[in-house]
């Protein structure tokens, strides 16, 4: 794979790289980097959001979210919101959930998050808008709001409760208890434990990102329509997203591979 070029403006807490696959198909990643306990500040919080913007903008065929240090993340900076009223309050979650959240989840590819350590409040509340959660034997996760009497508030609870179910997802909020990642493993909050998680997650983003993007995408549309409506609500908008799909040089390329050398011969260009 080529080496990734990074984009990085002196004291920036965020970098974004762009790097390639040996397929030559482009693999973003967005490291937290932000002193020895990656707090969620507001330098932080608008770095980030400045580089989700930039994958909006410009989206590669998968992206990995990662973090430097000891910590993917000891969580806010409680300064954040000192002195806030409720108005302010209900800002700030709306910016978030519409410039972070929202849009990693709205990315037209797949979204790998890494976890090597403590992931605390943000930290882990951006991860569960992410479609695959990798982490290490050592991590711990948390969202421990209650001890500045709040309630997780960048989807949290909600995202918790539809990997693990909603009882498990009161627990972890209104406890505020550390969680390891092989717990979180056994809720099905965290889809595979590794050794090496940096190196597991890079792989995994690597093959995605030599997949067929624009399948990815749409199994992403089926799955919010489900969300958000059900069953019934992804069977209806499924046979569109599907069939749009036959229009694309990848599936084509693929059927044909498919019935020329066989099954798993086929690349993609993600077009």
């Amino acid at each position: 794979m080529d080496e990734p070029s990074t984009s990085k403006p002196s004291g920036q807490p965020t970098r974004l790289e762009r790097t390639t696959t040996d397929a030559g198909a482009e693999v973003a990643i967005l490291t937290f980097a932000h002193g020895p306990l990656n707090l969620f500040d507001a330098d932080m919080f608008a770095s980030v959001q400045a580089r989700i913007a930039e994958l909006t903008a410009h989206p590669p065929r998968a992206v990995l979210l990662r973090a430097e240090g000891k910590v993917v993340s000891a969580g806010v900076d409680v300064n954040v919101f000192a002195g806030l009223n409720a108005e302010q309050g209900t800002q700030l979650w709306e910016e978030l959930f519409a410039e972070v959240c929202h849009r990693i989840e709205a990315l037209p590819c797949p979204v790998v998050y890494s976890a090597h350590g403590l992931t605390l409040t943000a930290a882990f509340e951006i991860a569960l808008s992410c479609d695959i959660i990798l982490a290490a034997p050592k991590a711990k996760f948390g969202l421990v709001e209650t001890v500045v009497g709040l309630t997780p508030s960048m989807g949290g609870p909600q995202r918790l409760a539809e990997r693990a179910g909603s009882g498990r997802a009161r627990e972890l909020v209104m406890t505020g208890d550390l969680y390891d990642a092989a717990t979180m493993h056994s809720w099905g909050v965290v889809n595979a434990v590794h050794d090496d998680v940096d190196a597991a997650a890079r792989a995994l983003a690597d093959r995605l990102a030599d997949g067929p993007t624009k399948a990815h995408a749409s199994t992403k549309t089926i799955v919010e329509a489900w969300r958000s409506g059900g069953v019934a609500h992804a069977d209806s908008v499924t046979p569109t997203v599907s069939g749009d799909l036959f229009e694309t040089e990848d599936l084509k390329g693929a059927v044909r591979s498919f019935l020329d050398v066989g099954p798993g011969k086929a690349t993609y260009t993600g077009k």
